[in-house]
């Protein structure tokens, strides 16, 4: 089991989805929240109100890395990034 597997079993754990609000309305993993990642410097701290762990995920894994260098930059440490949606979806499931 990796980490992501393990974070995903956190409970309290909050899942951050920042693709697109049309991507997000598409498909999305119940109880996750959709904040894109070219807001998030302008929601640092609604992002920073949500329960921890953030698991952060998008479409590829390319704007969940983006977005967890902005998270970390800006002090919060228990970011991760868990890459694309279709690789943590089988495990929420």
């Amino acid at each position: 089991m990796n980490s992501i597997t393990q974070l995903l079993q956190t409970p309290g754990r909050t899942l951050l989805d920042v693709r697109s609000p049309m991507e997000f309305m598409s498909e999305q993993i119940p109880q996750s929240v959709n904040i894109p990642v070219d807001q998030l410097e302008h929601r640092l701290e609604e992002v920073k109100n949500l329960s921890k762990p953030l698991i952060v995920y998008c479409r590829s894994g390319a704007r969940s890395a983006l977005a967890c260098s902005i998270l970390m930059r800006e002090g919060m440490n228990e970011v991760y990034n868990a890459g694309s949606i279709y690789d943590i979806q089988p495990e929420i499931q």
